[in-house]
């Protein structure tokens, strides 16, 4: 008795196809989040040419890590995911900047306090929104970089990539009860940071001015 045979006409799997990704599909997903992933990476690493070795790592590790991206879910996300746990294990020894400002013990609503104080009357406004307006994002950015690396990370990604908390808790590999608490902390941080950042730019002074006129 002759035993049948059964050739396979099904093509070859790509490993960019495995997840579910079409072929090709890989790259547009990764160059719409390059611009923002470069900014991600030169506020952890602090300098240009380091962080384009990060996005160049975490680029080549998600190519080959194509098959485990879920299409449908946050691409962006999922990347940040990978960026930062190059970046980790590249600097986990290296120690960020020291701040300017003394973080510790800020007290609740501390904008609001400092505001009355100057003579700032925001008329219910919020005075972060307001400060964060006029500060102008360079200076915000520049703000988040002075807070500790465990509430600056968190900050970042919620702040400037407009992260979900369970996004955040994915690209970090914390808990959200984590993000939820490093990120009230380093709220708290920052309405001190602002403040001082907005009294060295003058605009502490120049509002105080404007509500001294009649």
């Amino acid at each position: 008795m002759t035993e049948s045979t059964h050739t396979s006409t099904a093509s070859p799997v790509a490993p960019a196809e495995v997840g579910g990704l079409a072929p090709g599909g890989f790259e547009p997903l990764l160059l719409a989040v390059l611009s923002p992933a470069f900014g991600y990476a030169l506020r952890l690493a602090r300098n240009r040419a380091d962080a384009e070795d990060l996005v160049q790592d975490a680029s080549l590790l998600a190519f080959r890590a194509a098959h485990t991206f879920e299409p449908g879910t946050n691409f962006k996300a999922w990347f940040f995911q990978i960026l930062t746990r190059c970046f980790y294990a590249r600097h986990r020894r290296q120690q960020r900047r020291p701040t300017t400002v003394d973080l510790e013990d800020t007290p609740d609503l501390y904008l609001y306090s400092r505001s009355a104080a100057a003579g700032l009357p925001w008329e219910g406004e919020d005075p972060a929104s307001l400060l964060i307006d006029r500060l102008g994002s360079e200076r915000v950015e520049a703000a988040i970089e002075q807070l500790p690396e465990e509430y600056g990370t968190v900050c970042a990604l919620y702040f400037t990539e407009d992260f979900a908390y369970h996004e955040i808790a994915a690209v970090l590999g914390i808990p959200v009860g984590t993000v939820r608490s490093r990120l009230h902390r380093g709220r708290k941080m920052l309405q001190k940071v602002l403040w001082h950042v907005a009294e060295e730019a003058g605009i502490v002074r120049d509002l105080a001015h404007r509500e001294e006129r009649p």
